[in-house]
């Protein structure tokens, strides 16, 4: 059908999409946010001690690529590549190096805590420090560039966290209300022990395992997450098979209401009631070491009760609405609509406070890393970049630089936010 409706009448889609681009500050934002995005997919080629196309003993080899063979372990080490020095010990033919020829932890011993602007000992102005160095001598360009990755890594796992949490919550509480979902009992008294055992045998006893691919890389991180998601499933899917025998008994067989708004609304006043920051430190002291995987679980564990909030509230109103009761007159089970039709129309809001939810983490991360806290010390953050300015701060540049992507990072998502926010408020359609 094309962009436009039948009747000719402008598609929601195509309405909200001119709205936002009314709305310029928002559009510059959305092409800084493409731009961060490119950074964070591309940061291994952009900033890197590694060439990423090199020609050695008569062979074409992509040292870029293969460490990531490396991380997920799919190949191993190279045997011709020295232990001190690296990459640039070897006599390439030929070697097109990254913008950046430095990694974000490589020391240049000969150019500690020099200036962007200041004499530096390089051979040519290739190898330039272009925004100085800290005083182990490590490139500040490269490390801004992989702690990019990091912070959006940290808002966008946040808040898919939060999403996955407050979306479901939500719509339980505002689709069926106290009254509407019904649970038969042998069900609902096996589902409870197996959702602590589901999360136990897949995020908690794993816990070591998707850090270690945190730090290995994108890829690597992305791979443990999915199979911890499908052991979640899988083991959820233990107890609903054995309430299926449980029903030849009548008192297991019975069904029972779950008020499910009241109970929510309740845990949402309490989670909303706990300090953020303070939860994290407490986390923090039980993990030893410091991890990034519990930081972000629990920025995401504490941040969806808005987007409950407004899932819930879409809900009561959707579930009124002329297609829900149709559907029902056509005897669509209850949980057919809620995911095919009811949750679909009820997201508008919920793309608004992921926005503004994304900033909130940047914030929170870069408070925590700029005190010290919730992080390994070798962890590459903005904020850990702004703390080594606040101990040395002489070096002006370790305090400005970090400190301008945060800016623009937390100011891009609220334009955003805000630009959504406005296309898809009914009161602005003339």
């Amino acid at each position: 059908m094309g962009p436009s409706t039948r009747n000719g009448a402008e598609s929601y889609r195509v309405y909200v999409g001119k709205q936002f681009r009314k709305n310029k500050p928002a559009v510059v934002a959305i092409w800084v946010l493409g731009f961060l995005l490119f950074i964070f997919v591309f940061a291994d080629f952009i900033a890197n001690d590694k060439p990423i196309v090199a020609r050695y003993q008569g062979k074409t080899i992509f040292p870029v690529i293969q460490q990531y063979g490396i991380s997920l372990g799919l190949s191993n080490r190279p045997d011709y590549l020295p232990h001190q020095g690296g990459w640039k010990k070897l006599d390439f033919d030929f070697a097109w190096w990254p913008l950046v020829p430095y990694g974000p932890r490589e020391q240049d011993v000969s150019n500690p805590r020099v200036s962007p602007g200041g004499d530096q000992s390089i051979s040519s102005w290739r190898w330039r420090h272009w925004m100085g160095t800290d005083p182990l001598g490590r490139d500040l360009l490269s490390a801004m560039v992989h702690a990019t990755r990091t912070d959006l890594l940290i808002g966008v796992v946040a808040m898919g966290v939060a999403a996955i949490i407050g979306i479901l919550l939500g719509a339980l509480a505002g689709f069926f209300g106290d009254d509407q979902l019904r649970i038969s009992r042998g069900r609902l008294l096996l589902n409870l022990p197996f959702l602590f055992l589901a999360w136990f045998y897949a995020f908690k006893v794993r816990s070591l395992e998707i850090t270690e691919a945190m730090s290995a890389g994108f890829g690597a991180m992305l791979i443990q997450m999915l199979l911890s998601i499908g052991i979640f499933c899988i083991v959820m899917v233990i107890p609903n098979l054995l309430a299926k025998p449980l029903k030849r008994f009548p008192w297991m067989a019975h069904k029972v209401k779950l008020p499910m708004d009241i109970a929510i609304s309740r845990l949402i006043e309490i989670v909303v009631s706990v300090p953020v920051i303070f939860l994290i430190i407490m986390v923090v002291a039980v993990v030893e070491g410091g991890s990034i995987f519990w930081v972000m679980v629990v920025i995401g564990l504490t941040r969806w009760t808005g987007i409950a909030r407004f899932i819930r509230a879409e809900l009561l109103r959707v579930r009124q609405l002329e297609y829900i009761e149709a559907a029902r007159s056509l005897g669509f089970s209850r949980w057919r609509m809620l995911w095919r039709h009811a949750i679909p129309n009820s997201l508008s809001p919920v793309f608004i406070s992921i926005a503004f939810g994304i900033a909130s983490a940047i914030l929170i991360e870069a408070f925590l890393s700029f005190i010290g806290i919730g992080f390994p010390p070798d962890q590459l953050t903005w904020g850990s970049l702004l703390n080594l300015g606040r101990t040395n701060i002489s070096l002006w540049w370790l305090a400005v630089f970090p400190g301008i992507p945060i800016f623009v990072t937390v100011t891009v998502f609220n334009l955003i936010g805000e630009g959504l926010s406005d296309a898809l408020d009914p009161r602005q359609k003339r």
